[in-house]
C-alpha cells in the first residue's frame, strides 16, 4: 500500500467519523457510507465516494447538503489529521451497491425460472 492509498484510507475513516458525529446538516440521513476516497498524486484535489440508502430524492438532497459541508469536513480533516495540506473534497454519490442487488435480483429471477444451467430439452431428460 501505498502513501497515497494510505493517507485516502485515512481520510475515509476521518470523514465518515466527522459526518456521524459533527456535521448536523439533516439532509445527511444516518443510512450514508463513505465508500471509498481517491486522492490526487499531488494531494490536491480528493474524490469521496458516498452511498446513500433511500430515494432517489434522498439521494440529491444529501449530495447537495455534502457539497454545502464541504468546506467545513475539510477544515475538520485538517484538525484531525497531520497532513501538510488538505485535499479539496468533491462528494460523489455512488451507485454501485444499488446496481449490484439489482443485477442479484435479476440472476435470482432468470435461475428460479430455469433461465440458467441448460435448456430445456435437457431439463426433460
Amino acid at each position: 500500500m501505498d502513501r497515497y492509498d494510505r493517507i485516502a484510507s485515512e481520510m475515509r475513516k476521518v470523514i465518515s467519523d466527522i459526518l456521524r458525529n459533527d456535521v448536523k446538516d439533516p439532509r445527511i440521513p444516518m443510512m450514508t457510507s463513505i465508500l471509498d476516497v481517491k486522492v490526487t498524486r499531488d494531494l490536491k484535489y480528493a474524490k469521496v465516494y458516498v452511498s446513500v440508502f433511500g430515494s432517489e430524492a434522498d439521494k440529491v438532497q444529501t449530495g447537495l447538503a455534502l457539497k454545502n459541508s464541504a468546506g467545513y469536513v475539510r477544515h475538520r480533516i485538517g484538525e484531525k489529521m497531520i497532513i501538510r495540506a488538505v485535499p479539496e473534497l468533491t462528494f460523489i454519490i455512488d451507485e454501485s451497491i444499488e446496481r449490484g442487488a439489482y443485477m442479484n435480483e435479476l440472476i435470482k429471477k432468470v435461475a428460479s425460472e430455469g433461465g440458467m444451467g441448460g435448456s430445456a430439452e435437457n431439463d426433460k431428460k
